[in-house]
């Protein structure tokens, strides 16, 4: 009796809403032009009436529960950004936390939700539970908007009775991710910017400014200076093939993407970021920094350690640090304690299997994961920005002299020429 009282305070409940249906519609308005959405009801004639009353002209109502795994391949195809899911994890935690039903909470997502895209996904989700289906089990027909650890952790959840808790954990961890998405994101702007507009003035003067100076010294006919003819070498060079070198880029652009997408030649380029010290830095901190937020939130959510470490494993992009992980799970599936099989590998920070080690003597793993990601995040900000910081002037004196470089080629010449005046 006290399990039970315990839990009805605590446990998210599937019932007793009542089963409105979802279904998608294409309609007329007023002015003749076509809107689609997602309307509930209990029946499509209900829908139809409901439309109408609106003032709708119905075109087109099919139920979302009758399209099934086709229509869930459909909907995870289109995949909500993470900013969307972020947003979404964090109403449903709140709602969940609340004490309202799960399929109350779904309703009040589908209710506020303004893109059509999200709408037709929170409500395919809720159509599945209403066929009897659990929540994880309805997640999983969208891999692609709802990931694994996710629906692993939301099937943990239910089952020990904490899913508001698991929810809130969610929620944080897709807050975290998508704030440190964004902050890279920024802090590797200004560099590409800086980059791809120093490249375009460099280009520019020498395509543009130079030959229109030469032509002085042409009309002149005196010998010019071997820094002069240089630069006129090169400033014909790009004017006459100008459209081969843009072909040339860009297809080695193409044949890069193309070739290292290749799981091969993807290794070994993965192989070779390991070798240098500053992307071998760079690389393992944000993946390990990935991998130990992924493991906090599934160990702490009541995932077995196992299970944590596959779905881990795919969010670390390095295919060499993701081969590490796997040989420590297929290690710690024979016995060996986690710190010990990820520290044999030597691709881990040792920061992060210290404290995973301190994790599993205290007891606390979840928390010494979060903690450890915390930090490893915190050391990657830091690198990046010291790295942009270096950026900077690095690429304000290489510009320097590039420019440099350009006004002596041009002056030499004038300086000679005035010499013959004198």
């Amino acid at each position: 009796m006290g399990a039970t009282t315990a839990c009805a305070a605590r446990c998210p409940v599937y019932g007793p809403d009542p089963a409105v249906g979802a279904y998608e519609y294409r309609a007329l308005d007023a002015r003749g032009r076509q809107k689609r959405g997602v309307a509930t009801g209990d029946t499509a004639r209900q829908v139809r009436q409901s439309l109408r009353e609106s003032g709708l002209s119905p075109l087109d109502i099919q139920a979302v529960a009758e399209k099934g795994a086709d229509r869930g391949r459909r909907t995870s195809a289109r995949k909500i950004s993470p900013t969307q899911l972020a947003v979404v994890t964090r109403q449903f935690a709140t709602l969940v936390g609340s004490g309202m039903t799960v399929e109350g909470s779904l309703n009040a997502l589908v209710d506020q939700s303004e893109g059509h895209q999200l709408k037709s996904l929170l409500s395919s989700v809720r159509a599945s539970l209403v066929e009897g289906r659990g929540l994880a089990d309805s997640m999983r027909q969208f891999p692609r908007a709802f990931p694994e650890i996710y629906t692993a952790s939301v099937a943990a959840g239910e089952q020990t009775g904490k899913l508001a808790e698991v929810l809130e954990r969610l929620a944080d961890f897709t807050e975290a991710r998508q704030g440190l998405r964004q902050r890279l994101g920024v802090a590797l702007v200004y560099p590409v910017i800086l980059t791809v507009v120093s490249i375009l003035i460099v280009v520019a003067l020498l395509t543009y400014v130079v030959p229109q100076v030469v032509q002085v010294f042409d009309d002149t006919g005196q010998a010019l200076p071997l820094l002069t003819q240089l630069l006129i070498t090169v400033s014909d060079f790009l004017r006459d093939n100008a459209a081969i070198i843009g072909i040339m880029v860009l297809g080695s652009l193409l044949a890069g993407l193309v070739t290292f997408r290749r799981p091969a030649p993807k290794a070994w380029l993965h192989r070779r970021i390991l070798v240098f010290p500053a992307t071998r830095r760079i690389s393992r901190g944000v993946n390990t920094a990935r991998m130990a937020r992924t493991l906090a939130i599934m160990v702490g959510s009541g995932v077995p350690l196992l299970d944590a470490m596959r779905a881990s494993a795919e969010v670390v992009s390095n295919l060499v640090l993701r081969a590490a992980l796997d040989q420590a799970a297929g290690e710690v599936r024979e016995g060996i304690g986690l710190s010990r099989a990820i520290g044999r590998s030597g691709y881990f920070p040792p920061l992060f299997t210290q404290m995973v080690a301190s994790g599993e003597q205290s007891g606390n793993l979840d928390r010494m994961l979060d903690k450890s990601a915390t930090a490893l995040e915190r050391e990657m900000e830091a690198r990046i920005a010291v790295l942009v910081g270096l950026f900077e002037p690095l690429m304000i004196l290489f510009m320097g002299g590039v420019v440099l470089t350009i006004v002596l080629a041009i002056l030499l010449p004038i300086f000679d020429l005035n010499q013959l005046v004198r």
